[in-house]
């Protein structure tokens, strides 16, 4: 749709010795963010801010990863809504989801779902125990074996298909690797937990999930909901570019996930699940 980036005018200030200005005017590329609502059979279930694109995957990754659904057959049929902006044109940023016939979707964790985020502030084991028991994939007998020098390297692999990113500087983005570090899709948007989502919903919709021996790769840090979203997707190891959060260390070890953190060539930190790179 062409809404993945815009120009706006902005001032580049350059500050030279004592404080003298140089500034010039000139337009600059930046990621677009809107809204996008997800309905299921026309009840509304979650609105997400969202870098247009890839919409459907988005719409079924986060109903997947948020427990709404349970798995992929169960949707029948995606499509965008006719919702219009002010000037009576298509925004597109409406997404309902017919469900299979007999289908029952579990929308009160949609109402829960405020728990999972990591700014929710409440128990920690509370939330970990409510994922373990939740997810319908034992990520934990996973067998995969990794290469700690493939792990240390997927984050530069990831960044070489950030193609917004390079425009925009303003993009997270999520890809989907095998074991030995091929990239088998990646997706980007101003939310880590959208590009996930994405993800998901793209091994989804090809019928690829559970993600058993697979390895799940995002900018930035890792949260507790990427944590669970790797979880409820059967993705055995999570890698991060950045730190994860004490209460994603906690999921990952109950749920037998390989957590990896500041994986930036030639280190890395395993957090949990250390058995699978051999240490």
């Amino acid at each position: 749709m062409g809404r993945v980036t815009s120009r706006t005018p902005s001032i580049r200030v350059e500050v030279g010795e004592d404080d003298l200005l140089r500034a010039t005017s000139r337009p600059d590329t930046l990621a677009v963010e809107e809204p996008l609502e997800i309905r299921v059979g026309g009840t509304s279930v979650t609105v997400t801010m969202r870098t247009p694109g890839d919409d459907f995957d988005l719409a079924i990754g986060n109903l997947l990863t948020e427990g709404v659904l349970r798995r992929a057959e169960q949707v029948h049929q995606l499509m965008h809504c006719l919702d219009e902006d002010d000037s009576g044109a298509p925004t597109y940023n409406v997404v309902d989801v017919t469900l299979a016939p007999g289908v029952v979707p579990d929308l009160e964790r949609s109402a829960r779902s405020g728990y999972q985020t990591s700014a929710c502030g409440v128990c920690g084991k509370t939330s970990i125990d409510a994922i373990a028991a939740t997810s319908p994939y034992a990520v934990g007998e996973d067998p995969v074996a990794l290469s700690p020098h493939v792990v240390a390297g997927l984050p530069d692999v990831l960044r070489e298909h950030q193609k917004v990113f390079d425009r925009t500087g303003g993009l997270h983005a999520a890809g989907l690797f095998t074991p030995e570090g091929e990239p088998l899709v990646v997706r980007e948007d101003v939310g880590r937990h959208n590009a996930v989502d994405k993800v998901v919903g793209w091994a989804a919709r090809g019928d690829r999930l559970p993600l058993t021996g697979h390895v799940l790769v995002v900018s930035g840090r890792a949260s507790f909901e990427l944590v669970q979203k790797a979880v409820m997707a059967g993705v055995p190891a999570l890698v991060a570019v950045s730190a994860p959060s004490s209460l994603a260390v906690g999921l990952a070890t109950q749920a037998g996930l390989t957590l990896v953190g500041f994986a930036r060539p030639p280190r890395l930190t395993v957090y949990a699940g250390a058995h699978r790179l051999g240490l």
